[in-house]
């Protein structure tokens, strides 16, 4: 590979190790940083660090020596500072902040799988990082040696997955599947892939971020025998984007992995358009697809990582049309309570009607689009074969299928009966949409 144009650092303190040592996954794991003494040997501790540094109770800290080296030591508002030390600000609660504020464990039929879409699980593999992000998700559990997942647990995700023959794509997550012992990491995939019914794996890892070194040849090699493998990364500052990272995709990428790029929106560490298009397009130079922009989720912890959804949006607005197509994330705000990812962007669709679109773009040039006035429905292509979504998950798509006719919050029909009593006018014929839904045909009103 030819010389990068992206930074390689290594902190003052780390001059005399040698590159053997330096290079070595194994060395950055068991020399750490996560106390006060340790951290002012690299950067000079601000009162709010070091109140939460020694606070009780505080989500784990650890920082790999190579990403604490990123860290511009004179800054305390340095973007990457500012994702792993933590501060004060972490130990004040807000409104809405949750443990679990996904309902993550809601949606676990069994310990460490998490069954929240039709065709799809997300299997929690470790609860350890290579580093500790402040905001993490999953700060309930992660980092916490006692809460990991035992072979047993393993053994019931494994029959879960077997038993369900709708599951084709398995996400594993944690903590960070990376991390593993090698041993064990190859034994889940090469597991997973006994599963007929499961067509693709894919792993989320920052690992290649916190531990570029981890990305070894021996550890490529291992992973492409497990093809289709897919895997996303953890970038959230152009900062991140070292000579170090680019080698590690590079090895990814060479070795048939697709890579993609999940970032959180963090107030004041990336909530400028700037600082998003120049994350993006470096991320596509390096050969990762920027994939997710993550709303910052209602975690203990991380009320001072949140900014506004118009942010967001206004972030959206500046990356379509203004860089390519494929630099531009999409912007989601994973639904508290459990309702999953949910997509949200500027409005590009400006009114419509029977027979043509206003649209705008970019530039707020507005046009009009005709559609046509002969397209019939019923004569789109069939697909052969299709698989119907589990009962109760169609949601809107079983509306435009024909499905049902309307979706209810649960106890709309108790609210609205006002406790009344059941009389010769309430015969539930009349609410049975003719023609609609996958049961019976109901019968035909009578005309007397």
């Amino acid at each position: 590979m030819t010389s990068s144009p992206f930074p390689s650092k290594r902190a003052p303190l780390y001059a005399d190790v040698p590159d053997e040592k330096w290079f070595n996954w194994r060395w950055q794991l068991s020399n750490r940083i996560n106390t006060v003494e340790e951290f002012e040997k690299v950067i000079h501790l601000t009162e709010s660090e070091r109140k939460a540094l020694s606070a009780t109770h505080l989500f784990r800290v650890d920082i790999t020596p190579y990403f604490i080296s990123l860290i511009d030591p004179d800054d305390p508002d340095d973007p990457i500072r500012k994702q792993v030390v933590p501060t004060d600000a972490e130990l004040t609660p807000f409104t809405a902040m949750m443990e679990d504020s996904l309902a993550e464990d809601r949606h676990s039929p069994v310990p460490g799988l998490v069954h929240r879409y039709p065709d799809r699980v997300l299997m929690l593999v470790t609860t350890q990082c290579a580093s500790y992000c402040r905001y993490c998700t999953r700060s309930r559990i992660v980092g916490d040696p006692s809460a990991t997942f035992s072979r047993a647990e393993f053994e019931m995700q494994l029959e879960y997955l077997k038993r369900t023959p709708q599951v084709r794509d398995v996400l594993l997550s944690g903590g960070d599947p990376l991390v593993l012992a090698p041993k064990i990491l190859e034994e889940i995939l090469s597991r997973l892939r006994e599963i007929p019914h499961i067509e693709i794996v894919r792993i989320g890892s920052r690992v290649p971020v916190f531990l570029p070194m981890r990305i070894t040849d021996e550890l490529c090699d291992m992973l492409q025998k497990y093809h289709p493998l897919w895997m996303n990364i953890h970038v959230n500052h152009p900062n991140e984007i070292s000579a170090e990272l680019e080698q590690a995709c590079d090895r990814l990428t060479r070795a048939g992995i697709p890579l993609g790029n999940q970032a959180v929106l963090l107030a004041g560490v990336n909530d400028n358009v700037h600082i998003q298009r120049d994350l993006v397009q470096k991320l596509v130079r390096i050969r990762v697809r920027p994939y997710y922009l993550y709303q910052c989720d209602l975690v203990a912890g991380a009320g001072h990582f949140r900014t506004p959804v118009a942010k967001g949006l206004e972030i959206m607005e500046g990356l379509r049309g203004h860089t390519s197509g494929y630099a531009v994330h999409q912007y989601i705000i994973d639904a508290p309570g459990g309702g999953g990812k949910i997509p949200v962007m500027p409005n590009y669709l400006l009114s419509m009607s029977d027979h043509k679109v206003v649209l705008r773009n970019y530039e707020g040039y507005i046009t009009t689009y005709e559609e046509p006035i002969d397209y019939l429905p019923s004569h789109a292509a069939k697909f052969k074969g299709q698989k119907r979504p589990e009962p109760g998950q169609s949601g809107v798509l079983g509306l435009l299928e024909g499905e049902q006719m309307f979706i209810k919050p649960e106890g709309f029909d108790q609210v609205h009966d006002r406790s009344g009593i059941e009389h010769r006018l309430k015969d539930p014929k009349k609410w049975v949409p003719l023609g609609i839904g996958a049961g019976e045909e109901p019968e035909t009103p009578s005309q007397t």
